[in-house]
């Protein structure tokens, strides 16, 4: 199954000049627990933002990427179809950013762990609105919290499955 973990602000933003304008440390050791041990599918750009632009410990790291240089640590995928194949040789693949690889692999996830903090700095980069698509759910909602005056929560949309809306109750009863 593939998931994703995404920061975002209350306009759907998700950074500026390649990087996140507030980053709290609660949301920090969320995504490492979400993410501890499992893949994750990031795009080089924002692996560039990592500390010292190097993969993650501790995870799978694959990189999307149109170079065809290798990076120490990772697999390097160069399309979303090999995206994709090496993210199902594990059991769990997250995707990680940025927004280009949300966009790209979003109609392939299933669950995304989000954290949504009330302020509005600026970006330039955003994540598509799950509020305002139909396909997701908020499946779990954590209690609001705060950090450095900016208050968050942290939020679990799932995929609605329109399988199991077809299998439902019929709408007629038979004759």
């Amino acid at each position: 199954m593939l998931e994703a973990i995404v920061a975002v602000y209350a306009d759907w933003g998700i950074g500026a000049d390649g990087t996140q304008p507030v980053a709290l440390r609660a949301d920090r050791a969320h995504f490492r627990a979400v993410t501890r041990g499992a893949a994750v599918l990031v795009g080089r750009r924002t692996l560039a933002d990592f500390p010292g632009g190097r993969p993650l410990p501790g995870r799978v790291n694959i990189v999307l990427s149109r170079s065809q240089d290798p990076i120490e640590g990772a697999t390097v995928v160069h399309s979303i179809e090999e995206a994709l194949a090496e993210a199902a040789k594990h059991p769990r693949c997250l995707v990680i950013g940025g927004a280009s690889v949300y966009r790209a692999m979003l109609p392939h996830v299933d669950r995304v762990y989000l954290t949504k903090l009330d302020i509005r700095p600026h970006s330039d980069a955003f994540f598509p609105d799950l509020d305002a698509d139909p396909e997701f759910r908020v499946s779990e909602r954590g209690p609001e919290q705060e950090e450095n005056g900016v208050a968050f929560r942290f939020l679990t949309y799932a995929r609605q499955s329109t399988e199991k809306e077809d299998k439902s109750v019929p709408k007629e009863c038979p004759k």
